[in-house]
């Protein structure tokens, strides 16, 4: 259940933590299964039709960062936009149409979604690289900075647009391979798949894993431990046969609880009571 919100979350725990936000993501969910059909209709080997998906629709993000930090347009709103135009596109080239995955990619497909714990087994490893990229390197230093003092940042000669961008480049990238997974987990191509449906989902966790929503603070491992504290809820009540609507009543609380938390612990970082560990 939680696998594929957790590779998407990452992305999105990368743009919350620089300032920013994409709703965009989970209709680049839904759009790159079939992008991923059709380079392997045309020809191309499945696994080099994945790469090539990803990174054709990590230009969604590029388009959505130029926007953003260009134009100086909300990253809410640009992304809710772009979202849109993606889901307008994908259901023009589906004519709205499930479809079934190439025969030829169901053999590479058990490494990618197909078998069982193949998709968990991507999302710890995604985290603990991207725990990296974000604890270990200069590029996840420059991106807590951006989002925790955006006018210090920019004043210190980090290159802050270069940042963002980026980061959206890496959300897109992230939510395209999150399709993917999923249409081989589920063994066909869903126009209904993701969605803001999905993006919601990610941000749940990565709201109670810590992250918050102003930039400046946020952790991978934190958004693993959200979603697998929303994955063990959702599991629960299934087979305790629980309603739904009663799951996201503490979905909401939990959100609400997180948020509440996150606040007051920045505002002890604001006045100097609190000490956090870069």
């Amino acid at each position: 259940y939680m696998a594929p919100y957790v590779v998407i979350g990452i992305g999105l725990v990368l743009l919350m933590v620089c300032g920013e936000i994409d709703l965009s993501v989970g209709f680049v969910w839904t759009l790159s299964p079939y992008v991923m059909h059709f380079f392997v209709d045309s020809g191309l080997p499945t696994l080099l039709a994945i790469v090539v998906t990803v990174l054709l629709l990590s230009l969604i993000g590029l388009l959505n960062g130029i926007v953003t930090t260009v134009f100086g347009v909300p990253s809410l709103i640009t992304t809710l936009g772009s979202g849109y135009l993606i889901y307008g596109y994908t259901l023009t080239i589906s004519s709205a149409q499930q479809i079934n995955l190439p025969p030829q990619s169901l053999g590479i497909g058990r490494w990618f979604g197909s078998e069982a714990w193949s998709e968990f087994i991507w999302g710890v490893i995604l985290v603990l690289l991207f725990h990296i990229l974000l604890t270990r390197t200069r590029w996840g230093l420059y991106t807590v900075a951006v989002g925790g003092n955006l006018l210090g940042a920019r004043e210190s000669g980090i290159r802050v647009n270069r940042i963002k961008i980026g980061n959206f480049m890496m959300c897109s990238a992230l939510g395209a391979f999150a399709g993917i997974l999923e249409a081989f987990k589920n063994n066909i191509i869903d126009p209904s798949a993701g969605q803001l449906a999905v993006v919601l989902v990610a941000l749940a966790g990565a709201v109670i894993g810590g992250t918050a929503m102003l930039g400046g603070v946020g952790t991978m491992l934190g958004l693993f431990i959200g979603m697998v504290v929303l994955g063990e809820l959702q599991d629960g009540f299934n087979l305790r046969g629980i309603s739904s609507n009663k799951y996201l009543i503490i979905l909401g609380a939990a959100i609400l609880v997180a948020m509440v938390v996150n606040t007051y612990i920045g505002r002890l970082r604001g006045a100097g009571r609190l000490q956090s560990k870069s």
